[in-house]
């Protein structure tokens, strides 16, 4: 399906979806607990299917209820000694199962699709393997993983996914010796580590964090006892959603009357809240109050802002950005490299096509404001957040704007143009 976009601005107030990075979170704390837990959580995605899928695989029943969805833990489904999953395109679902499925003892053959064989699982699979795990990874699917993983130490460098770390969190209470994962300083991405020590916090799992030194350098120390267990709330919900609300907030910034975003939480873990204060350097103007969060255009600027602990924040600071007066560099935006798309190409890639300038130096992306973009054709590369970007830079562009594959959206916000027609935009669908 490809979206044409017709100029006109984005105004009004649209209600945030549920974090994607915290359902998946606490769908498998759901399944790992010790009892049925009820989660609201009233839209889900592909990726968000993807999790609850494998984990119906793994022997936890998933049913789709009127508020959200009903975990029954593996406990009562039944742990398989052998099954296949297919986590679809999502990384976080590999990253995230692969220690689970180990700690399980679980024999599996792991599918994937899109371009998540070219994402790495180093060093991850190595920690797997040194703590008793066989996997048959090689760079390609299907990944066959067998073996009980053990206890112990883990040591991961600080500058690879957040996801590895997480991982091994979300495992350690499924083992019977104690858990500890070193992360060499600093730590990129940590508010997604702190994502996860509040969702295992409200499953009754306590995270030790300290910050040790020797002579080879410092980490940050995670830890886990021997004795936590996963306990159920019972019900809970999964909050607003930080970096999807960030394009909404993007494109309240470029208009020139506010919009604004409810169902966000101004003190939640997510470190994609932090696009308040980037769209503040940027020099639009933000309020906030009771959950709601509203931008608006004032006096926009180029600034230089590092991307390392925020890269999904890249594409709706970089619509932003192509608007602003003067240059923006977003720096240290190298992981962007290892997303679905390799951001850094797909993000100026589409500026440009939409009559931008934009440059890669190095791993930061340079961005030349213009007062005009002239409109064109995009190819997000099967990319949902290019195609978001797409979207919200057309809305204030001079023509119309093609966005060729944008059923895309659908990784992480299937209603996404929904929700942009509900805010005045123009467009249309075009089968292909």
């Amino acid at each position: 399906m490809n979206a044409i976009v017709e100029p006109g601005p984005l105004t009004g107030s649209v209600a945030a979806i549920p974090s994607k990075s915290m359902a998946h979170r606490l769908l498998i704390c759901s399944a790992l607990s010790s009892g049925i837990t009820d989660l609201d959580c009233p839209t889900r995605s592909q990726d968000i299917d993807a999790t609850m899928r494998c984990l119906r695989s793994l022997g936890a029943p998933a049913m789709l209820t009127r508020a959200g969805m009903r975990m029954v833990p593996i406990t009562v489904g039944g742990t398989r000694t052998s099954t296949k999953i297919d986590v679809g395109e999502s990384g976080s679902t590999l990253r995230f199962l692969l220690p689970i499925i180990a700690a399980l003892g679980t024999t599996t053959e792991v599918m994937g699709h899109g371009r998540l064989a070219e994402r790495p699982l180093a060093p991850l699979d190595e920690q797997l393997r040194e703590h008793g795990v066989t996997l048959s990874w090689n760079g390609a699917f299907p990944l066959h993983v067998s073996g009980k993983l053990a206890g112990g130490t883990f040591h991961l460098p600080g500058n690879v996914s957040s996801q590895y770390v997480s991982g091994l969190l979300l495992a350690a209470p499924l083992l019977d010796d104690d858990v500890e994962v070193l992360v060499s300083e600093p730590v990129q991405s940590r508010a997604y580590i702190d994502l996860t020590v509040s969702a295992l916090a409200t499953f009754g799992v306590t995270v030790s964090e300290s910050r040790i030194k020797d002579d080879a350098g410092s980490y940050r120390r995670y830890g886990v006892d021997a004795t936590a267990r996963f306990v159920s709330p019972g019900v809970c919900a999964v909050e607003g959603d930080w970096s999807n609300a960030a394009f909404w907030l993007s494109a309240g910034s470029l208009g020139s009357e506010p919009l604004s975003v409810t169902g966000l939480d101004s003190q939640s873990r997510q470190g994609d809240r932090s696009i308040m204060a980037a769209l503040s350097l940027l020099g639009a103007r933000m309020g906030r109050s009771r959950g709601i969060v509203a931008a608006s255009r004032d006096s926009l600027h180029g600034a230089t802002l590092d991307v390392s602990g925020i890269p999904d924040l890249v594409p709706p600071l970089a619509a932003v950005a192509a608007y602003a007066d003067g240059t923006t560099r977003l720096t240290n935006a190298g992981r962007l490299r290892l997303k679905e798309s390799d951001r850094l190409v797909t993000v100026r890639d589409a500026l440009l096509a939409l009559g931008g300038d934009a440059r890669i130096e190095g791993d930061d992306l340079v961005i030349e404001g213009s007062e005009r973009l002239a409109g064109g054709t995009v190819d997000p590369a099967g990319d949902h957040r290019i195609a978001m970007l797409a979207a919200i830079c057309a809305a204030y562009a001079q023509g119309p704007t093609t966005i060729l594959g944008a059923q895309c959206v659908a990784k992480s916000y299937p209603s996404f143009f929904d929700d942009f027609r509900s805010l005045g935009g123009r467009v249309t669908e075009q089968e292909v």
